[in-house]
């Protein structure tokens, strides 16, 4: 780019920031180099990257350089473990200042680049149904082909069981669908409701291993068309309907199931409307109606919902609240809990098989999905584990039922 000149914002970090343990290389070949002689590469590969950051400084700015290619890492878990320890120094305005222009050195005369074209740009009510469908879409709406690359067989997108002593992926998501089951007591010849059913891995259980006649709703069409396949291959078509719906129009349906399963769906309903589904279980249940709902949890009752790079990229309008928060929701419906249990560790174990599965076929994860997708998957798996493995986030399943 004409008039680029990486030497002022290079100056500029070494002086505002004395101690780094990492290293940047800039598309010229000079480098800032780590102060501890190790730590992961940071690779700016064209002045858009600082456009980029310029555009959004923060997270977001950060997020569209990576997820365009103009910003590459030479190991993404070095990455994580390091922005989980180091401590940069506090920087004033005069501190900022100095980077800023250094920044805006370095690119030049560069064009301001476009928004990544897998960022989405949530818009209308929060947790409205048709903001919700959209979100909903763009996380899953991606390739059922690419999420059985690195979901496996069993295609469960949920925390698997390892506690219990499962020794593959399969076996551990195999164990969950069943914990699930005998949580529920399902018995043969009941109606049971499972409300995210994403590609159908739990109607399918419910139906083959215990002679349930299940419904399954999902926001997804790929996902439902998905499902749907393989009951009639599982041959339970007659025992599983799929249905592309939003949960709060079962209400309207006049339908009652004998019991509900709730599987990684809860972390998506919102603050604003965790009543509203609690409401709403509840009135599909009778007396005596069980409830399994088993979702994420924020555990620090400080922190964010979510980041700007998980909202434009990941998870857009994702709301892990607190597990009191959705229990104290389920009470206000009527539902009395029995048991409650965490599966945080476990989450990990299946997000680290996961991250491995994806990168064993990255080469046509990419065909499927394209290279921005990748970048944001391969760096979203691990964040989540780690999310996991510090604490920041866990995993429950509560037990309910109606008096």
């Amino acid at each position: 780019m004409p008039f680029a000149n990486t030497a002022p914002l290079r100056r500029e970090i070494e002086t505002r920031l004395p101690e780094r343990p990492f290293t940047i290389e800039f598309w010229d070949g000079s480098k800032v180099p780590s102060t501890a002689g190790e730590g992961p590469v940071f690779s700016v590969r064209s002045p858009r990257a600082a456009a980029h950051v310029l555009r959004a400084p923060g997270q977001l700015g950060l997020g569209r350089a990576y997820v365009s290619g103009e910003l590459e890492v030479d190991d993404i878990d070095a990455v994580i473990a390091l922005l989980d320890s180091w401590k940069p120094p506090s920087l004033d305005g005069a501190d900022k200042r100095a980077l800023l222009l250094g920044a805006v050195r370095s690119m030049g005369l560069t064009k301001p680049p476009s928004r990544p074209a897998s960022e989405l740009r949530p818009s209308g009510r929060r947790h409205s149904k048709e903001r919700d469908a959209r979100a909903v879409r763009h996380h899953y709406d991606v390739s059922n082909e690419f999420f059985e690359l690195f979901l496996g067989p069993t295609m469960v997108y949920s925390c698997a069981i390892w506690k219990n002593g499962a020794k593959t992926l399969e076996e551990a998501q195999e164990e969950k669908l069943d914990t699930v089951a005998r949580k529920l007591d399902i018995k043969e010849g009941e109606r049971v409701l499972d409300v995210g059913c994403g590609w159908g891995g739990f109607p399918l259980w419910a139906a083959t291993t215990y002679g349930a006649s299940v419904v399954g709703i999902t926001l997804s069409p790929p996902q439902a068309e998905k499902a749907r396949q393989r009951a009639e291959e599982a041959g339970v078509a007659d025992r599983v309907e799929i249905r592309v719906m939003d949960y709060r129009d079962l209400s309207s349906t006049g339908e009652k199931f004998d019991a509900i399963a709730s599987i990684g769906m809860v972390e998506h309903v919102g603050a604003s409307q965790i009543e509203v589904y609690a409401e709403t279980l509840a009135g599909l249940l009778g007396s005596g109606g069980r409830l399994l709902n088993h979702g994420i949890t924020r555990l620090r009752h400080t922190d964010a919902e979510a980041g700007p790079f998980s909202e434009r990229y990941v998870f857009p309008d994702a709301a892990p609240l607190h597990l009191s928060r959705n229990l104290l929701a389920l009470e206000r419906a009527g539902f009395i809990t029995h048991h409650v249990e965490d599966y945080g560790l476990d989450y990990a174990k299946t997000l680290e098989h996961w991250a491995k599965n994806l990168d064993d076929n990255l080469e046509q994860a990419t065909r499927l999905a394209g290279p921005e997708r990748i970048r944001v998957w391969r760096l979203y798996l691990r964040a989540a584990r780690n999310g996991f493995v510090s604490r920041f986030t866990n995993i429950y399943q509560a037990r309910c039922s109606l008096p």
